[in-house]
């Protein structure tokens, strides 16, 4: 039997500065997860770490324990892969004054 598997886009050509957060998704029937960071044009300032949120119902949010380090270059990637999620996830990050980036966001689920 083939394995189910879903790419979602959580966030497309948003530029993120201040504070930052993907839409939430619903993968509860998933068994792991890797998300996926691209910077779609040159970051301008400092880019800060970001860190994966989980919740029970996607209002009310906790850290999961897996950062990131937002990508520096235009093209740059970053990931996290993640297990042990329950039902909701996103990604959050703080972003330093005067700094931004435009952001493709992606999750990548598999049963």
């Amino acid at each position: 039997m083939l394995p189910e598997n879903i790419t979602a886009i959580l966030a497309r050509n948003e530029t993120w500065t201040g504070e930052a957060a993907t839409e939430p998704y619903e993968a509860g029937w998933a068994r792991e997860a890797v998300l996926f960071v691209r910077a779609l044009r040159t970051p301008v300032g400092r880019q800060p770490e970001a860190v994966i949120e989980i919740s029970p119902d996607g209002m009310r949010w906790l850290p999961e324990g897996s950062t990131l380090t937002m990508p520096a270059e235009k093209d740059g990637l970053a990931v996290a892969r993640i297990t042990h999620f329950g039902n909701w996830l996103r990604l959050r990050t703080q972003m330093p004054d005067g700094a931004a980036t435009t952001v493709l966001v992606t999750l990548h689920l598999k049963a």
